[in-house]
């Protein structure tokens, strides 16, 4: 994609194009220290095997919109993002024991098989998803070192690395000790401004932004879009967590309930609940053996509450408040036009 019209199949394929051949080579390199390590390395390429580039994409319009061209050098640095995220989701699948990632086993639960049939195979595989989830980061951290950029660039954006850990490491944490507590509204959204919110769109916005040399008002400019809107992006994770075509998901559709995960659908379906209903709803949530019964029961009660409708509201407002933000910048028109689509692809989708 040389052109400033954007093209987010092509710019897609050029991000999957350096995360495959990158990782591959490190997988291989940790694959030869000893045959053992086959199934860990595997790991490492599943993780980045698919994926949006959501994050990688915020990244290159945080570049493009300070008035930088395009730049394959800046690719490999936007890249970097997608490893972030790849290990964002490894530990977090760990954290919430879940079963499925689109439609493949786990890393958890693969190297669990893979460590074969003996006693302790469950904390092996949970320890090994651990170490790759560790791998990844920092493979995310040389791909982005090593991209081609100038130094002095790299050294203008580097800082933002350590906010973006520290905030995402503080959502993950904020939502292991919400994780089955009384459930609420303005906590969930916090869990969510930091889990997701700030490393899916802020500060890969910043990132490019810094990269770029962007100025003071342009990085304002570049949070006022994207907090709102990594925020509806993991609502909509929120939604599809339980309402969503496990096909199209990929995920176990029980998840969020079987965990009584801090989410803002569960949260406001507890807001709304009358005294009965919360008894009902208590006596589902956090259940482990939960069946689609018991699921089919909790969706019965968010749609006569019209809990759904209320994050769908919550998802229209932040996408417009993003959105309004986005046009008070008065960035080149292919960046307002490119960072106005991945707004509604981030928010209007069934994965």
């Amino acid at each position: 994609m040389t052109s400033d019209r954007w093209d987010p199949a092509s710019f897609k394929t050029r991000v999957d194009e350096v995360l495959h051949r990158f990782v591959a080579q490190e997988a291989d390199e940790f694959a030869a220290i000893d045959p053992m390590l086959d199934a860990v390395a595997e790991q490492l390429e599943v993780a980045v095997a698919e994926g949006k580039r959501l994050r990688a994409a915020f990244c290159y319009w945080g570049w493009r919109a300070a008035g930088q061209p395009d730049n394959d050098a800046l690719v490999r640095a936007a890249a970097s993002m997608e490893l972030v995220h790849a290990a964002a989701v490894v530990h977090d699948d760990l954290i919430d024991d879940s079963p499925l990632r689109r439609g493949r086993p786990t890393a958890h639960v693969a190297l669990r098989c893979a460590a074969g049939p003996r006693p302790g195979a469950d904390a092996a595989g949970r320890s090994l998803a651990i170490l790759v989830g560790d791998l990844l980061m920092a493979l995310a951290g040389q791909l982005f070192a090593t991209s081609g950029l100038p130094a002095a660039y790299l050294v203008r954006a580097r800082p933002l690395w350590s906010v973006m850990a520290r905030e995402l490491i503080a959502g993950e944490c904020l939502e292991i000790l919400r994780t089955g507590t009384t459930p609420d509204t303005g906590a969930s959204l916090k869990v969510i401004r930091y889990k997701t919110a700030k490393y899916t769109a802020e500060q890969p916005m910043l990132i490019g932004g810094a990269l770029a040399g962007a100025g003071a008002r342009l990085r304002e400019g570049y949070s006022a879009y994207g907090l709102p809107l990594g925020e509806a992006f993991q609502l909509r994770d929120d939604l599809l967590g339980v309402f969503g075509d496990q096909e199209d998901t990929g995920k176990a559709s029980t998840d969020d309930v079987r965990g009584q995960r801090p989410t803002a659908l569960l949260a406001e379906t507890w807001r709304l609940a009358d005294e009965g209903e919360r008894v009902m709803l208590g006596a589902l949530l956090g259940r482990g053996d939960l069946d689609k019964e018991g699921l089919d029961a909790v969706r019965e009660v968010m749609r006569r509450l019209k809990a759904p409708d209320r994050i769908e509201e919550m998802i229209s407002a932040r996408v417009e408040e993003a959105l309004a933000a986005l046009h008070g910048l008065g960035v080149p028109a292919p960046a307002t036009a490119a960072l106005t689509a991945l707004a509604h692809s981030a928010t209007v989708r069934l994965s």
